[in-house]
């Protein structure tokens, strides 16, 4: 398993020479936010779509 600062090596390397500042940090935190959905996903940290369907209901009241 590669480091942390490996895997943002990884990314920031795949990003076109041109890229901005905004757009490698955006890079960076989508990455982060997959790594920890999959993670939420294997500890069965997550939301039936009934549920999801339920709270986003309260939202919009």
């Amino acid at each position: 398993m590669p480091s942390v600062k490996e895997k943002m090596r990884e990314i920031i390397q795949a990003q076109p020479e041109d890229a901005t500042y905004e757009e490698i940090m955006r890079e960076l935190a989508f990455e982060r936010m997959i790594a920890k959905g999959l993670d939420d996903s294997r500890q069965s940290r997550v939301l039936s779509n009934e549920e999801m369907e339920r709270r986003i209901r309260t939202w919009q009241k």
